[in-house]
């Protein structure tokens, strides 16, 4: 895997595809700086070695069209601030001002380009809008995993156009580094904690681990489907009437891997979809008509506890709960707790996928586990088991 510790930027231009993709409110300020701040490093590394760095993101949905609220201008002096150096921006990225703005940096400056998708061939992976992409720099940075599953010309394309001169930023080797230390190199036992509302969404995912994990707790609005498919009375619960004999297979794989299943036993079932419902602990095959699951019952979050802190290395893609209501979230900060107290006695913890991105953030945890992914669909896909087209451009071939 060849990083960006393996170049020297000494008078180069590196053309880095960073994910800026980035939230603004209506005055166009930055609500969450997460993906500049994880994108530094590697433009700092790039800056000290004596280069000059040309940064390219999309922004927003475009479509191939110009607009104005999905400018990259808007965000150029905070990514100012968090670097440290006063950043220019150039009104396209491709074409001649960006050439001509490009031609005029020295060592230590750091360029933006505008919004790739204002160009619809970005998203078409055009190869003639790549070639000009690649006239931008000397040598190809991807470090943008929130769009490494996307064969667009700015994350994959460009590549073909730098021979040996491309590579993984920080950002990206980490990414990669932490799915392989799940997914092949962490040690034993392995736990997967899979939560959400359908099995449906986490098949693939769960097919490709059931390989790779010791344990798999199944937990969210996924619950029910196995719950009900096993003839347990699941109320007004979300459930998938249609896979449960998906679920049964699942179940079966997993016995004949010697892969030990963990679903809830008991739930906080309440009377409403509602934070202000009545509630009560039920077992979770006994839910009765009218009142519907959604959160992990205090039995179920002992047993969990039991498998998280023996686990050596730990995925959590999914809350346990409902957790955007207050009333809902007690499971999923539990499970957080118990993934914080597993990581502080040794094991390797990974968050990823966007609920549970967002539950770790939402309660503090994000520091207090190994590695938070950047990217929902992209890890994902890593998950599924699929080579992203970003990363395999900048392999060897």
């Amino acid at each position: 895997m060849k990083t960006i510790d393996q170049f020297n930027f000494e008078n180069k231009k590196a053309l880095i595809r960073v994910d800026f993709n980035v939230p603004l409110d209506a005055d166009f300020n930055v609500t969450d700086t997460n993906r500049i701040e994880a994108a530094k490093p590697t433009i700092i590394k790039v800056l000290e070695d004596g280069g000059s760095a040309v940064l390219m993101s999309h922004l927003g949905r475009p479509k191939g069209q110009r607009n104005p609220d999905m400018s990259l201008k808007h965000i150029c002096s905070k990514v100012s601030e968090i670097i440290g150096v006063q950043v220019r921006f150039v009104e396209d990225c491709v074409g001649e001002a960006a050439e001509k703005a490009v031609a005029d940096l020295r060592p230590g400056d750091v360029l933006l380009l505008e919004n790739l998708r204002f160009h619809a061939e970005e998203e078409k992976g055009d190869e003639g809008f790549a070639q000009q992409l690649s006239k931008l720099g000397d040598i190809y940075v991807n470090d943008a995993f929130g769009t490494a599953h996307r064969a667009h010309a700015s994350t994959t394309i460009v590549a073909q156009f730098f021979s040996d001169k491309k590579c993984f930023g920080y950002l990206l080797a980490k990414e990669i580094d932490a799915i392989e230390k799940v997914m092949r190199t962490g040690e034993k036992p392995v736990l997967a904690i899979l939560g959400g509302a359908k099995v449906s969404s986490k098949i693939t995912i769960i097919e490709n681990i059931l390989d790779k994990v010791d344990h798999l707790i199944i937990g969210g609005g996924m619950t029910y489907t196995f719950v009900k498919a096993q003839g347990g009375q699941v109320g007004d619960s979300i459930c998938e009437d249609d896979k449960m004999d998906l679920a049964l297979d699942i179940l079966k794989q997993a016995k004949a891997k010697g892969v030990e299943v963990h679903i809830p036993v008991d739930v906080v079932a309440a009377n409403a979809f509602s934070n202000e419902a009545e509630t009560k602990i039920v077992d979770v095959a006994e839910i009765p008509d009218g009142w519907q699951g959604l959160d992990a019952g205090p039995k179920t979050l002992e047993n969990f506890k039991t498998v998280i802190l023996n686990s050596k290395t730990i995925l959590w893609n999914g809350p346990v709960g409902v957790f955007e209501m207050e009333s809902f979230a007690k499971g999923t900060i539990a499970i957080g707790n118990f993934i914080e107290e597993a990581t502080k006695n040794g094991a390797f913890s990974l968050v990823g996928g966007g609920d549970s991105v967002a539950a770790v953030k939402q309660f503090g945890f994000d520091d207090k586990v190994s590695y938070v992914s950047t990217g929902g669909g992209a890890m994902l896909e890593s998950l599924e088991g699929k080579t992203l087209p970003g990363i395999a451009a900048i392999l060897p071939e």
